[in-house]
């Protein structure tokens, strides 16, 4: 693992979750920071700027659908994608999770695979990367149709 490479925070109240997540995306490349409640997540969020959070929806005190959606209602954290991780999976808790902000939902249990898998693609998909990818049609005149 580098130093540049890609942060994400990993936000759950289960130790033993927090700690698998961040095990298998520290192999899989990635850094890792852990926050076991809402409020450090937020904290965390504006001080170490991830690339992106893994957060549990069911915690005490502030709970994960609350920080997903002060994230996403503040542009300086606004841009960062958040899985959401969740015991329950009823379509409602889905929606709830989506009309957050989140980007993806996983139900507990999760493979972690999987979780790493998606990961990747949300950080590969990025807004600066894909910004970065040159305008083929620059200097093109015509309309589209």
């Amino acid at each position: 693992m580098t130093v540049d490479a890609p942060l994400v925070l990993v936000v759950d109240d289960d130790e033993s979750i927090r700690d698998l997540v961040s095990v298998k995306l520290e192999i899989a490349g990635y850094r890792t920071v852990t926050a076991p409640d809402g409020r450090t997540a937020l904290s965390l969020v504006h001080r170490v700027r991830p690339d992106l959070v893994i957060l549990d929806i069911a915690m005490p005190g502030l709970d994960g659908l609350s920080v997903c959606y002060r994230m996403h209602d503040d542009p300086a954290t606004a841009g960062i994608p958040v899985i959401m991780l969740s015991g329950c999976a009823t379509e409602t808790d889905v929606d709830l999770a989506f009309v957050s902000g989140a980007v993806e939902y996983f139900a507990k249990p999760v493979r972690p695979a999987d979780l790493v898998r998606r990961v990747r693609w949300l950080l590969r998909a990025r807004p600066e990367r894909i910004n970065a990818i040159p305008d083929i049609t620059a200097g093109v005149r015509g309309t589209v149709r």
